[in-house]
C-alpha cells in the first residue's frame, strides 16, 4: 500500500462480542483495512454504518431481533455507498440467495481462513462478487425459497413451539390464517408437520 492510499474502512456486526473482537483485531491487522466500528444486531449495525459511512460491512445472518438478511436490505437502501460481505456460521445454501437478493456483495463462512477473508474484503470493496464456492454450488441445486414473506415469518415464530393462537396475537392476524399459512407452508417444503417444516426451512436457509 502506498503512503497516499486510504484503507478499506470496516464495520464488523455479530451478536457475539468475542467474535466481534477477534474479527476486528485480525483484520485490523491487515496493512490496508481499518475496523471503524461495530454492532451486536441488525438494528444497531444500520445505524452504525449509516453514522460511520464505511467502505465495506462485515455482517453476521442470525442475530436477535433484525437478522442480516434484513439488516443488509435497509443498509442498501440507507447506505448504498458501503458493501456488505456476509460472514456466517451457517453455512446454507438458502441463505446465500436470500442474502445476494438482499444486496450482499459477497457470502463466506466464519471458519475460512484469516487471509481468504482478508481478501473477500478487498474483493467486495472493489466492486466484485465474492461467494463460497460449495455454496455456491449447492444453492444452485437447492432452487428459490417457496415460502412468502409471511410464511417464513409464521414459521419463525412457530420454531419454539407456541401456538397458532400465540402467534395470531404477535402478528395481528387470525388463529385461522396463521394455520392456513403453516398448513401452506408445510406442503411448500414437503413436510409431515409444524416441526418438521420449521427443521427443514432452516436447514434451508429458508427462515
Amino acid at each position: 500500500m502506498t503512503g497516499a492510499a486510504q484503507p478499506i474502512r470496516l464495520v464488523i456486526v455479530d451478536d457475539q462480542a468475542m467474535l466481534r473482537g477477534a474479527l476486528s483485531a485480525l483484520l485490523d491487522l491487515e496493512p490496508d483495512m481499518q475496523v471503524v466500528g461495530s454492532a451486536g444486531d441488525g438494528d444497531e449495525a444500520v445505524r452504525v454504518v449509516a453514522e460511520s459511512a464505511p467502505d465495506v460491512c462485515l455482517m453476521d445472518i442470525q442475530m436477535p431481533g433484525t437478522d442480516g438478511i434484513e439488516a443488509t436490505k435497509a443498509m442498501r437502501a440507507t447506505s448504498p455507498g458501503t458493501r456488505v460481505l456476509i460472514v456466517t456460521t451457517f453455512a446454507r445454501p438458502g441463505y446465500v440467495r436470500a442474502a445476494l437478493e438482499a444486496g450482499a456483495s459477497g457470502f463466506v463462512v466464519k471458519d475460512a481462513p484469516a487471509e481468504q477473508l482478508a481478501e473477500a474484503v478487498r474483493r467486495v470493496h472493489a466492486g466484485l462478487r465474492v461467494v463460497d464456492s460449495a455454496l455456491a454450488q449447492a444453492s444452485l441445486f437447492e432452487g428459490a425459497n417457496p415460502l412468502t414473506d409471511r410464511e417464513r415469518q409464521i414459521l419463525r415464530l412457530a420454531a419454539d413451539g407456541r401456538s397458532a393462537a400465540a402467534i395470531a396475537a404477535e402478528v395481528y392476524l387470525s388463529a385461522g390464517t396463521v394455520r392456513n399459512n403453516l398448513s401452506s407452508a408445510i406442503g411448500k417444503v414437503g413436510a409431515s408437520n409444524r416441526a418438521h417444516a420449521v427443521r427443514i426451512a432452516q436447514d434451508k436457509g429458508w427462515i
